[in-house]
C-alpha cells in the first residue's frame, strides 16, 4: 500500500510536534475561506429524516443556477474526493486493467489524489506539465483549473480544444474547478451540455468556508452522473448538507468574494513586508518560492502557525488566507523574527 498523500490541515499533528493547543494555532495550510458564512436555518426534519429526493433535487437546481450549467443538474457528492476515487472505475469500461492504452494524463504538479487514485487502480499515469502533451493515447486527462498549488490558469478555449482532441479517441476530460468560485468566468460549467466527454468537479466548502460539511458537485452528462450516483449509494450526502447547499447557492455571494479579496490583500501585504516572493496562487491561497522554505516552515511552526510545504518542491510554501487583521499582524510578527 502506498503512503498517503500529504495535504493541508493536520493541526493536531503539528501541535503534537511543536506544542500548544490545536485551537490556538493559526492554520494557513489550506485553501479554505477562513471567514465561514453564517449557516442558514436548517429545518429539524433535515436532521431527523433520511435525505429524501426532494432535498437532493432542490440542491441540484440551486447548483445548476449557481454554476450556470444550463439543463445539466449537478450531482451533490460527499466531497469531490469521493468521486475522484470513482474515476478509475468510470474508465475501466469492461477492459482489463493493464491494457496497453490504460494511460491517463494529469497536468502536474497538482492535487496529488488524482495520480494516487489511478495508480492504485493499476493505471499508468503521465504527469505532464502542459495540456499540449495530452494526446489521443490518454483515456482520461485531468486539469485542475485554477491549479493547486501554483494557481496556473488554462483558458476556456484551450480546454475546449483539449476536450475535442480527447473525445476523438473516446476519452474523457476532467476539469477540477475547486478554486473556481472566486472567478466564475473561468468555468466550463455552461459548456458541459455541448462538451459531452467533459466532467467538472466543484467544491462547496472552500468558497463558503464550510469544508467540514464535506460537499461537492459533479457536472457532466446524465449517464456519467447516474453512474456516480449509483456507485456512491443511497443517502450519500446528508440532509443538513443538502439544505445548506440549497440555501447558500441561491444567496448573493458578492460579499463573500469581497471578503476573500480583502483577506487576500492582507496576506499579500504581510508576505511582501517580509520580503517573500510570491510565485503564484489564487484568491484563496498564495504560493511562495524561497530557498529557505524549510527553515521558514519550521520557524512558523514554532510560533504555532501552520503553512503548507511540499516534498516534491522543497522551495515552495503555500499560505492560505488569514481570517482578520489580528492574524495578519501575528503572521507579520512571526516572519519578522525569522533570522535571515
Amino acid at each position: 500500500m502506498s503512503a498517503p498523500i500529504a495535504h493541508g490541515g493536520g493541526i493536531t499533528a503539528a501541535a503534537a510536534t511543536f506544542g500548544g493547543r490545536p485551537e490556538d494555532w493559526l492554520d494557513l495550510s489550506t485553501g479554505i475561506n477562513p471567514c465561514p458564512v453564517a449557516l442558514p436555518d436548517i429545518p429539524a426534519r433535515a436532521w431527523h429524516r433520511l435525505p429524501d429526493r426532494h432535498l437532493v433535487d432542490e440542491a441540484r437546481r440551486a447548483a445548476r443556477d449557481h454554476y450556470g450549467s444550463g439543463e445539466i443538474l449537478p450531482l451533490p457528492v460527499p466531497g469531490t474526493q469521493s468521486v475522484i476515487q470513482l474515476l478509475p472505475r468510470l474508465i475501466a469500461a469492461g477492459k482489463p486493467v493493464g491494457a496497453m492504452d490504460d494511460t491517463v494524463a494529469v497536468v502536474s504538479p497538482t492535487y496529488g489524489e488524482y495520480a494516487h487514485a489511478f495508480a492504485s487502480a493499476g493505471f499508468a499515469v503521465d504527469a505532464v506539465d502542459n495540456v499540449a502533451a495530452i494526446g489521443i493515447e490518454h483515456r482520461l486527462a485531468v486539469v485542475v483549473n485554477p491549479n493547486n498549488p501554483d494557481g496556473l490558469i488554462w483558458s476556456t478555449e484551450t480546454l475546449v480544444a483539449l476536450h475535442d482532441r480527447i473525445k476523438a479517441a473516446n476519452g474523457l476530460l476532467v476539469v477540477d474547478e475547486a478554486f473556481g468560485d472566486t472567478d466564475p468566468a473561468l468555468s466550463l460549467a455552461a459548456r458541459v451540455q455541448e462538451l459531452s466527454n467533459l466532467i467538472i468537479f466543484r467544491s462547496f466548502g472552500k468558497f463558503f468556508g464550510l469544508a467540514g460539511l464535506r460537499l461537492g458537485f459533479a457536472i457532466a452528462r446524465s449517464d456519467i452522473l447516474a453512474r456516480f450516483e449509483d456507485w456512491l449509494g443511497p443517502w450519500a450526502v446528508s440532509g443538513p448538507a443538502l439544505s445548506v447547499a440549497a440555501s447558500l447557492l441561491r444567496s448573493d455571494v458578492t460579499s463573500i468574494r469581497s471578503r476573500i479579496d480583502e483577506r487576500c490583500a492582507g496576506l499579500h501585504a504581510a508576505l511582501m513586508g517580509a520580503g517573500l516572493r510570491t510565485s503564484g496562487g489564487t484568491a484563496l491561497f498564495t504560493l511562495v518560492a524561497d530557498a529557505r522554505a524549510g527553515d521558514i516552515y519550521t520557524h512558523l511552526c514554532r510560533h504555532h502557525i501552520l503553512v503548507r510545504k511540499f516534498d516534491y518542491a522543497p522551495e515552495w510554501l503555500r499560505f492560505g488566507l488569514t481570517p482578520d487583521g489580528a492574524a495578519d499582524r501575528r503572521l507579520i510578527e512571526a516572519l519578522q523574527r525569522f533570522e535571515r
